[in-house]
């Protein structure tokens, strides 16, 4: 499967078709209106407090890269083509140690949490404000399009010592957010956040770390697994 996409006007109408979607997505999340069950969206820090609308922002930016870099390919003499390759790194960068990760973990994590007690990351009485569909393309169809990735194109993984630091920058970034809008504001991002005591917290952030780098290393295993040794592809390319 992986060979077959390697055709450069399938893999940029694929990129293309992903870009937009990852656009209509985030576009229809910002584009919901606020009210007072939405309350937190109108307090400290917005919508910028929710790992899942960072992690929309962080796909549609892959998907615009690299339906930048298929067209430059396309259109370009080799020669000349400087545009792609200095986006390819960016692109790699920020599949390897954001987007696949960070999406799993928020596809992953909402839907376990919400089967086991759905309060605890999105009340029922969001219901009567978010459209199903709209849940579902904040929750559910960003981890197809994580996928549709892997298999559409090969990625350059960092050595797993700068992988885990640029994860952990990221993660550590975020966490800190959260503390910080919860101290200026008062305002915990989630509601589990709100039910846990300090212990418990701990035990949360430990765990989701772990997770998150669990799922950084799966998605170097599986490009492995499917492209094989990069070096040699990029050889043969």
């Amino acid at each position: 499967m992986a060979g077959q996409l390697r055709r450069p006007r399938l893999v940029s109408f694929v990129h293309m078709c992903c870009f937009l979607w990852a656009l209509f997505s985030l576009s229809q999340n910002v584009g919901m209106p606020h009210s007072l069950r939405r309350e937190s969206e109108n307090t400290y820090g917005g919508r910028w407090k929710y790992l899942t609308f960072i992690n929309q922002i962080l796909q549609t930016l892959l998907f615009g890269i690299c339906s930048i870099v298929d067209f430059a390919r396309m259109f370009i003499p080799a020669k000349k083509n400087s545009v792609s390759s200095r986006l390819l790194s960016l692109r790699d960068l920020i599949f390897s140690i954001l987007v696949f990760p960070v999406g799993l973990f928020v596809a992953v994590t909402f839907w376990t949490l919400y089967a086991y007690d759905r309060e605890l990351v999105y009340p029922k009485e969001l219901d009567e404000i978010n459209p199903s569909w709209l849940n579902h393309t904040m929750h559910t169809t960003i981890l197809p399009l994580l996928f549709i990735e892997l298999i559409t194109c090969p990625h350059r993984y960092l050595s797993k010592l700068k992988g885990m630091v640029g994860l952990s920058i990221f993660g550590t970034s975020y966490l800190t957010w959260v503390l910080w809008v919860n101290y200026a504001s008062g305002i915990w991002a989630y509601p589990i956040l709100e039910v846990l005591g300090t212990p418990g917290k701990v035990i949360l952030f430990s765990i989701s770390y772990l997770v998150m780098v669990g799922f950084y290393l799966l998605g170097e295993h599986l490009t492995n697994y499917l492209w094989g040794d990069f070096q040699k592809y990029k050889k043969k390319a």
